[in-house]
Order: structure tokens, then sequence, then C-alpha cells
């Protein structure tokens, strides 16, 4: 069931758009085509990517944004395909959000993986590349209980592609492609339990802006791809700083949910993709 709620952030004359809330079993994996987003401290572009389902690339183009895609409180971003615009029209003078550093070293592409189902529990991590950011709006909301798949253990293993799992234990909630609510999958654990990089990037969001998310961390692995890791009790990397398949860039907790868990998403030019046809078969 679709939930739409109106947030200052989003709000504005000229039309305001959608936010999902996870919490509440929102949808919306789509991309939102319409309205503008008004950017809050803590955004960065690929946060605010994220939040609407759009490819970082194609948000930054949009707006006429470029290189290292510096964004500002009270800018206005448009998510309105009908017409092209300008982010620089709206900029505010006031401080900048932090500009993207330059992309690093990107994992062994997962991009031809098709998506498989199966594979139920988790193992472990690594990643490296590039963000761009305004300093921190808070967001935080209890999440949603998720129907619960059987589940195994969790041995950590390689794939090919060089995706790693981002924690072990039970996966309690795997991806639905039919615009519900859940656009990753969900592996149980204990509070303070490692979180790893899934591949090698760069961390491009750190914060808990996005609403029924809680304290997350985004990672750009390439031009293609992106992993988030959700409800995290506490976050030891920051924006811009490349990671390694495999660190621990997290401990597990249950901000923005119910229990204690890892809400773990691939990203694939901004659409959601199926993390179990990209990490290594169990």
């Amino acid at each position: 069931m679709l939930m739409a709620l109106l947030i200052s952030a989003c709000a504005g004359p000229a039309g305001t758009v959608p936010v999902d809330d996870r919490s509440r079993g929102g949808y919306r994996a789509q991309q939102v085509t319409s309205g503008h987003h008004v950017v809050q401290r803590g955004d960065t572009l690929y946060s605010i990517a994220f939040r609407y389902g759009w490819d970082w690339k194609a948000l930054a183009a949009h707006n006429g944004l470029r290189e290292p895609y510096t964004i500002y409180p009270g800018q206005r971003l448009s998510l309105d395909t009908g017409s092209r615009s300008t982010a620089t029209a709206s900029r505010p003078s006031p401080a900048p959000a932090r500009s993207a550093p330059a992309s690093g070293t990107r994992p062994a592409a997962a991009a031809t993986t098709p998506p498989r189902t199966g594979a139920a529990t988790a193992p472990t991590a690594t990643a490296a590349t590039s963000p761009a950011r305004t300093p921190t709006a808070a967001a935080n909301a209890p999440a949603a209980s998720r129907q619960q798949p059987a589940s195994t253990p969790a041995p950590a293993a390689t794939s090919v592609s060089g995706w790693q799992w981002p924690a072990q234990g039970q996966i309690i909630a795997r991806f639905q492609s039919n615009g519900s609510l859940n656009k990753g999958i969900d592996i149980a654990g204990q509070l303070g339990q490692p979180v790893k990089a899934a591949a090698n990037g760069t961390v491009v969001y750190a914060g808990r802006g996005l609403l029924g998310y809680g304290d997350m961390i985004i990672i750009k692995h390439d031009e293609t791809y992106l992993s988030a890791y959700a409800h995290n009790s506490r976050l030891l990397v920051k924006e811009g700083e490349q990671v390694r398949t495999g660190q621990t860039i997290a401990e597990m907790g249950n901000t923005g949910t119910d229990r204690v868990k890892l809400h773990f998403e691939i990203r694939r030019r901004g659409q959601p993709v199926d993390p179990l046809g990209y990490l290594p078969k169990l």
C-alpha cells in the first residue's frame, strides 16, 4: 500500500514529492519523476538519488551538476523529467555541501550477474569510489517487520564478481520486485556485530537522513553500482573514505526498525536489484 509522506525537505510550490517510508511499508522503488527535492543538511547527491530511485549520474545531469557535484542546503533539485532544470538557479549562498571525492577502484563487476533466488544466510565483505554531500538532516522511523523466509548459517565466501556477504546471520526478509517495501535483504544478528563492505568502493553517504533506514552507509562501487547498509548502531567510516571488501564499516543495530538486523541493498543505475543474484551462493 502506498504511503505518501509530505515532508519539509521536499516541499515547495513546484510540487511536493512522495518519500519512501520503509517503516510503514511504503514501496517507492520506482523513480520519482515529478516535483523537486530541497537539499537539507546531511544530504548528498547519492542519498537523494537513492531516495527517489534515480541513477546519481542522471540526477546530476538533469540538474546541470558537474564534478565534484557540490550541493547546498536550500538548493532545489528537480525530479521532473518533463523539463530540464539548472540547480544553480536556486542555489543559496551559505556553506556548500561537501564535494565528491575522486573516484577510486571499482569492484570486480557484478554487472552481468542475473538475480537468483535462494541462498539463505550471510557471510562477509569489502569496497572503493566517490561522493557529493551537504551537511546532515535527521530522519528516523521505526521499520515494519517483514516476511521471514527460511534461512541457513553463514560462511564467508567471495563470488567471482567480487561481492561478499556484508554480515553473518539468517536472512529474515528477501528482496521483493513487485513494488513492495523490501528492496534488499534483511540479515538477523547481534547488537554490535560487524557489518562489512560487500565490495571495494567509496563511502558516499553516512548518516540517518533517509526515513526508515536508521543509521545508514551507502558505498559507490563504480559508475553503475551502489550498496546500502541500514539500521546500524554505530558507523565506523566517513563520507569520502575508500573501503575494501570485507572491511568493517559499521556495527549492526536496530536504528529505524523493530529489531537488530542489517538491511542490505544493491542498486544498479539507481534501481534496486536482488542482492542474492550478486552475493556468493551458499
